[in-house]
């Protein structure tokens, strides 16, 4: 007799594990399927981002550290999130329109995904997996969290939302990822 399942299974028995952020596929801003194996060679910062948050601020920091970096192989991507006190309301279209007139946006955006819950998007299942991630895995507690992968797709480091695009152990992370 075969053996029925109901209701979802447990996020960790749902999906393949991954061991790389290059493993994973999500709709760009536009609503484009968009393979992150597309940027296997690269130093990649995956930023959680809200229009309406006090760190809203970070992504002319954000913008500012691609444009220094990015002819040396470094890519920011900005997956829009609306997990914390509904500070991303808005449409993709709307997240776009934001990032571009009011910050001058050129890094790769993503289509609004969820970073934390029940509903949380496979990529930051990844992400904050402890066993997949072990330095640096753990829930999300606000907007701005930043992941710092390598050219291979592992993550490297995690930084919290108060550690800005500016800041020394941000750009050092970055720079020692270059080499």
């Amino acid at each position: 007799m075969p053996v029925i399942l109901c209701g979802p299974l447990p996020l960790s028995t749902s999906l393949p594990a991954a061991s790389t952020v290059h493993e994973f596929t999500l709709n760009s801003i536009d609503g484009q399927p968009t393979s992150l194996a597309q940027f296997k060679g690269k130093v990649v910062l995956i930023v959680n981002v809200a229009s309406r948050c006090g760190f809203t601020p970070q992504y002319a920091g954000l913008e500012a550290l691609y444009n220094k970096y990015k002819d040396r192989g470094f890519v920011v991507l900005g997956f829009p999130a609306n997990n914390f006190l509904w500070q991303e309301p808005g449409t993709d279209e709307e997240i776009k329109a934001f990032c571009s007139i009011k910050y001058h946006v050129t890094f790769p955006m993503f289509a609004k995904v969820s970073v934390k819950g029940s509903d949380k998007t496979p990529l930051y299942q990844f992400l904050t997996e402890k066993r997949a991630n072990p330095s640096t895995g753990g829930e999300i507690r606000w907007n701005f969290t930043k992941f710092l992968a390598d050219g291979n797709g592992k993550v490297i480091a995690r930084f919290g939302s108060r550690a800005t695009p500016e800041s020394a152990e941000l750009s050092n992370a970055v720079e020692a990822a270059l080499q």
